[in-house]
């Protein structure tokens, strides 16, 4: 008897057939991988096994019984639980609220609390209860999306893309968890575009492409190249390392410090860098230990910097508004897409004009024409999958929302961009095309500096790397002098007496 079983389910947007007639099983006991490019249909296919989505056509059978699966509500009674993609967290509330919020409200806030700090023990995903969701990191709110799932000792567990910004080692522990809980018997639908990560932690795997079912195969018997033809119907391209020869310091940062904005929040201890005309400058780090702060103050979003200490082409940037900074050359993509890179409720045309102003005339009117030529220059130049200039920013795929934030950035020209987390949730192709554009642009030179949690993107674009932690800036090494081991013990702030700081 299999846990799940979906038969011929489609779904029909206006734009898109999303799933066209999917079928799958799961047995207990078993991680089974959900793969596909953005927009292949999986994120639509696990709402509406999560009650989030209701399909157009097709069946659902649960431990052998039909099942109508009209609701979140009626996906947990039966014992579903899912971490999405994009969180489902009441900023204003604290980590113990939110997860209070999806409990029997017999149990006190106080057993919550106590109930976080066990499985946050046991599961190696550390976090403090009674911080409020705003001031914690993307990596951060992940981690209470998983707790408040793990809470609750479902029987399937729903897990879209969950380790795209954690580190290394938390991804270790957390594929310990996974493994202890299917050994229980737990379920779990597992979605990452990880390759690696599905060929070491699943047993079954079903490939999507274009709402189809393209292949069901066992991972472990696959190559990251065969899984890729299946997915994508070829094998994405790779960058080819190269010797670069970086010009003059264009973003040099002295002693920046600065106290947290939030009361949980990281403070900043003399941050010193530069980063050099045609070259990347990669800053790794766990989650939460300043990466935000620093992209704050770089991109003007955080207007406490004092003076001296940010200066770009020599000139001081302090009290410069980000518009100011981007009319000077400076642009930036923050981690997060929608609500900071992107306004969900407007066009991806209208989402141009947040950063570019070519359309704008120096009397403030604004050329809707050109303003839908360049959104559409962005879809076609980046492959993002939506259905026109017109389509609303929350209609897309988080992958194709983060391929049309960073086009709208890098298309145009800056001499300096700072970009963090910039394949997040995309599949492979696009993080490619993304990494390749990111090289193009340096080449041209561009100064550029990423921040990011996977370190195989870091090792493959990176001309020097940093690592951050507590705050605190490790020296700059060239990446070819590194290790990953050694970022590791840095990730920990273990780098005193380092002296291969690069020139």
């Amino acid at each position: 008897m299999f846990r799940l079983e979906l038969a011929g389910i489609s779904k029909q947007y206006p734009a898109v057939k999303a799933n066209d007639s999917v079928s799958l099983q799961v047995r207990p006991g078993a991680i089974h991988a959900v793969l596909g490019e953005n927009g292949a249909g999986k994120s639509t296919l696990l709402k509406i096994v999560y009650g989030a989505v209701k399909p157009d056509s097709g069946s659902i059978r649960w431990n052998g019984e039909p099942v109508t699966i009209s609701s979140p509500a009626t996906a947990r009674a039966l014992g579903i639980r899912m971490v999405y993609q994009h969180f489902s967290l009441f900023d204003r509330l604290s980590v113990a609220q939110n997860v209070w919020l999806g409990q029997d409200q017999k149990v006190s806030l106080d057993a919550i609390i106590a109930k976080i700090e066990q499985v946050a023990h046991a599961y190696g995903l550390p976090i403090d209860p009674l911080r409020p969701i705003h001031a914690l990191s993307v990596g951060e709110r992940q981690r209470v999306e998983i707790i408040r799932a793990l809470i609750t000792d479902p029987q399937l567990l729903i897990l879209d893309e969950p380790t795209s910004v954690l580190t290394p080692q938390a991804i270790e522990t957390l594929f310990d968890t996974l493994r202890e809980l299917a050994r229980r018997g737990c379920s779990i639908l597992y979605v990452s575009h990880k390759l690696d990560e599905i060929r070491t932690l699943c047993d079954q795997c079903t490939v999507l492409r274009g709402g189809r079912v393209t292949g069901e195969v066992d991972p472990r018997r696959e190559t990251d190249a065969s899984l890729s033809r299946l997915m994508i119907g070829a094998e994405p391209p790779r960058a080819s390392p190269r010797v670069t020869t970086p010009g003059p310091e264009t973003l040099t940062v002295r002693g920046l410090s600065l106290a947290p904005r939030e009361i949980h929040g990281i403070a900043l201890s003399q941050i010193g860098f530069s980063v050099r005309t045609g070259e990347i400058l990669g800053v790794a780090g766990v989650s939460g230990n300043g990466q935000q702060a620093l992209v704050a103050a770089l991109s003007g979003e955080d207007p406490r910097v004092a003076a001296q200490t940010i200066l770009f082409e020599g000139q001081d940037l302090a009290n410069q508004s980000p518009a100011a900074r981007r009319q000077a050359g400076i642009h930036s993509v923050p981690e997060q897409r929608l609500g900071h890179g992107a306004v969900p409720t407007l066009s991806l045309a209208q989402n141009t004009l947040l950063t570019r102003r070519e359309s704008v005339s120096s009397a403030g009117w604004i050329s809707y024409r050109k303003v839908q030529a360049l959104a559409q220059q962005i879809l076609d130049r980046f492959q993002v999958k939506a259905a026109g200039p017109a389509a609303a920013a929350q209609s897309l795929s988080g992958g194709n929302l983060q391929k049309f934030i960073v086009g709208r950035e890098i298309s145009a020209n800056p001499r300096a961009l700072i970009i963090s987390q910039p394949t997040w949730g995309v599949d492979v192709g696009a993080a490619a095309l993304i990494r390749a554009e990111l090289m193009r642009l340096r080449d041209a030179g561009c100064a550029i500096l990423v921040v990011s949690e996977d370190l195989e993107e870091l090792f493959e674009i990176s001309d020097r790397m940093v690592v951050m932690a507590q705050g605190r800036l490790s020296p700059p090494v060239r990446t070819s002098e590194l290790s990953v081991e050694q970022i590791g013990q840095w990730m920990s702030g273990l780098w005193e007496g380092a002296d291969r700081a690069a020139a």
